[in-house]
């Protein structure tokens, strides 16, 4: 199923990222990269307005990524993007916490993913489950990944995108 990812919403919850970090998107986009390359997946990830000088649509290797136009929310542009969809909204997954953009998927007929649990499945894949407690069956356990590790990761990405 394509991803619908609620960008600044899945921020926080990835160990090691905060919004209040200038390449916050940079950092996610190079972590969501990964895991649609690991999961074959692919991805549409929304945030609330452009970098400046950068276009309100533009892809990012494997992600769509799309920004708010002004006096917009990434939240309005997902629902629009379901909207749009129509009845193939029902062979996406909405990924926010956001509990109107979690209805307004339910409503679209997609499956929802917490932010939360998508943040665990992404540093779990791209991990290879290392993190993971062993003997876990539900998946809904919190993983440990050290802000060391994300930045290696991120770098790990950054030197495979020169390459």
């Amino acid at each position: 199923m394509p991803l619908l990812i609620d960008g600044h919403n899945l921020i926080p919850k990835i160990p090691g990222l905060s919004l209040s970090e200038p390449d916050d998107e940079i950092k996610l986009l190079g972590l969501l990269q990964e895991y649609c390359r690991l999961r074959r997946q692919q991805a549409e990830c929304f945030f609330d307005r452009a970098p400046q000088g950068r276009p309100l649509n533009r892809k990012v290797g494997m992600i769509a990524v799309k920004s708010a136009r002004l006096g917009q929310t990434a939240d309005h542009e997902i629902r629009n993007r379901l909207i749009a969809l129509g009845r193939r909204a029902s062979t996406y997954t909405v990924v926010s916490s956001d509990q109107s953009v979690q209805l307004a998927a339910r409503s679209a007929r997609a499956e929802v993913k917490s932010s939360e649990r998508f943040a665990l499945e992404l540093m779990d894949a791209i991990t290879g489950g290392a993190n993971q407690k062993k003997g876990s069956q539900s998946g809904g356990e919190e993983i440990s990944v050290s802000p060391e590790e994300v930045e290696m990761w991120l770098r790990a990405f950054r030197a495979r995108k020169k390459d």
